[in-house]
């Protein structure tokens, strides 16, 4: 055997696929079964497809070693299928000049993302949804970025937040983007400061004791900016070629390009895709978007001929492959359709999240929010948004009541939908606290929108950035959402029922519109937790509510007291000895009064 027919047998061991770097050079290897021939084209070879062909391997890829190759430097793919030449972006290549130009040779740095990290368990978590884009936007410039991002750590650290739920940062098409249009679903984005600005990133929210969660998109690609497009030159139907369907399959609300879910080489793209973010970013969890759409084509799961059995098979595995290498992974799906079959586990035919969004919590508590005329807010709507439960798990769900969904596409901010004319106006204030309140007391994974602690307003868009005079504005808004985050996390030692499974929904005054509920973990003192809820504008004296327990009962939050806005009420909502006699099922009762739109917190001491 010859000594380069050794040398390349020795070099075809180099195991991954994209780009390599190697101690001296880099190594790229590429699927594409119709080409006839692949070169790798670059600065390092004056883009000359001559320079440095590539093998073609069993399993159709394409290999060669480039030893003069240097990180940093740009380079493409150059195919040839019969009269076609071409040149496209690395599929799997990590870093980009931007969503149309080269892909930049990278090597992953995962110790750069900092000393390892434990995130919350799922029932101490509190997320925070963050657009990078619009989160911080520095004086003068058009979109934020992840160093900026960084800079309002310690403010998200002082909001009570433990973790941060990140829209898609893979390259998308244009500086501005929700980043639900994935161009190249390995490469960071490179507007925000693309694989260095997301692990600087992910080290300073760990230091923070905040996890990230990475939101992807894997129902479709694209539309636009997108190399995976016929990839080598193949298509059936012109439609996507290689990594997508060709057929009816293929078409998904945002565009032509559903991968192909039952073809192996792209089932493989889409999970060392979800691996990738754990093992060379460090982030704590994904969270898939719109899965509905991986389980079905037009979103109508069950039916016969919309079922996508390949996707479901798709989202188990990866979800079994994510769980086995990092067991404490988040794993969060938008379903939107509260099937409690995405959160349970694949060995019981699940999909395998550990938790989902849960549209019948905040469709209901936004609704009742809005309504105009207190006589038409319905108690049992909120009722049974505090009392949906999947698999067994009250944290097997999201709970919120503005999502970067819900306060665009038609919709908006919730206190804008309140009060169109004046969101800063007390009712807006009001109800729109109260939805907080529910929002961190409710059983589930709370989460708030971007600004919704300082009560933004209109609706999301991507190019208007947070409005940072807001919280000197609305400092008594922010104060609310801090003091029920240390409530929700139990921060003081005495709300530990916030993060149990247990809730009994058991005062309901559908005439003064007050409404009661218990949340508890083991019960007792320090354990029990009493909420109760005004949703009349006028004041309720004289409530009386069940308890557990005998002893004093103390208010620990009543969201009309005045530290949350000098103009609120500052009803009495007073400390209660417990009386006993039975009353609604419990063996003591208590007499409170709430101001008008008011919530009220209550437990007891250890």
């Amino acid at each position: 055997m010859s000594d380069r027919k050794k040398a390349l047998e020795k070099i075809h061991v180099i195991p991954g696929m994209g780009c390599m770097v190697q101690p001296k050079g880099v190594a790229f290897r590429v699927w594409a079964p119709h080409a006839e021939s692949v070169s790798v084209v670059g600065l390092f070879n004056n883009w000359d497809p001559a320079a440095h062909p590539m093998q073609r391997e069993d399993g159709d890829t394409w290999f060669t070693m480039v030893d003069v190759a240097e990180e940093g430097q740009g380079y493409l793919y150059h195919i040839r299928n019969g009269e076609q030449e071409f040149t496209r972006p690395d599929p799997r290549g990590r870093a980009m000049e931007n969503s149309v130009g080269n892909t930049l040779v990278w090597k992953p740095k995962p110790e750069e993302a900092g000393p390892a990290f434990t995130a919350p368990n799922m029932n101490d978590l509190v997320i925070y949804e963050m657009h990078v884009g619009s989160f911080n936007v520095p004086e003068g410039a058009n979109h934020g970025t992840f160093a900026s991002a960084v800079e309002k750590m310690p403010y998200l650290k002082s909001l009570g937040i433990n973790a941060i739920e990140v829209m898609p940062v893979a390259e998308f098409a244009g500086d501005l983007s929700w980043g639900y249009n994935p161009a190249s679903p390995f490469a960071v984005e490179s507007a925000y400061g693309g694989p260095q600005g997301l692990l600087a990133f992910v080290k300073a929210a760990h230091a923070h004791g905040i996890a990230v969660i990475m939101d992807v998109v894997y129902n479709h690609f694209g539309p636009s900016d997108l190399g995976l497009w016929q990839f080598d030159g193949w298509s059936e139907n012109d439609k996507g070629g290689i990594y997508f369907y060709n057929d009816h399959r293929s078409s998904t609300p945002w565009g032509d390009t559903r991968p192909d879910y039952g073809r192996g080489e792209v089932r493989t793209y889409i999970r060392d895709n979800a691996l990738m973010w754990f093992e060379e970013y460090g982030v704590d969890g994904l969270r898939w978007d719109m899965t509905v759409f991986i389980r079905s084509c037009q979103g109508n799961p069950g039916h016969p001929d919309d079922d996508l059995s390949e996707g479901w098979g798709l989202m188990q595995w990866v979800n079994d492959e994510i769980h086995a290498q990092y067991p404490d992974a988040i794993t969060i799906a938008e379903d939107l359709r509260d099937s409690e079959w995405l959160v349970k586990g694949t060995g019981a035919g699940g999909a395998g999240f550990r938790s989902q969004w849960n549209a019948a919590f905040v469709h209901p508590v936004r609704d009742v929010m809005i309504q105009t005329a207190d006589e038409h807010r319905r108690l049992e709507a909120i009722q049974t948004a505090l009392t949906c439960c999947f698999d067994g798990d009250v944290f097997k769900r999201v709970i919120y009541s503005e999502s970067h969904d819900e306060v665009a596409n038609g919709k908006a901010r919730l206190p804008t939908e309140i009060s169109p004319d004046d969101a800063g106006a007390l009712p807006a204030r009001q109800r729109s606290n109260l939805a907080a309140a529910l929002v961190y007391t409710a059983p589930g994974i709370p989460m708030i929108f971007q600004g919704q602690e300082f009560l933004t307003d209109e609706w999301f868009r991507d190019d208007v950035p947070l409005d940072w005079s807001r919280p000197e504005d609305f400092k008594g808004v922010l104060a609310l959402y801090r003091d029920l985050a240390g409530l929700r996390r139990n921060l003081g030692g005495n709300t530990a029922g916030l993060t149990g499974q247990h809730v009994h929904v058991h005062h309901v005054e559908h005439e003064r519109k007050v409404l009661g509920f218990r949340r508890w973990r083991e019960g007792g003192a320090g354990d029990d937790v009493l909420v109760i809820l005004n949703l009349s504008h006028t004041a309720a004296d004289d409530v009386r509510v069940g308890v557990p327990n005998a002893g004093c009962w103390k208010v620990r939050f009543h969201s009309d007291a005045q530290v949350y806005g000098h103009d609120l009420g500052g009803h009495p909502c007073l400390d209660a000895e417990a009386t006993e006699g039975e009353w609604e099922g419990y063996p003591f009762s208590i007499h409170l009064a709430l101001g008008g739109y008011s919530a009220a917190i209550l437990s007891q001491d250890k």
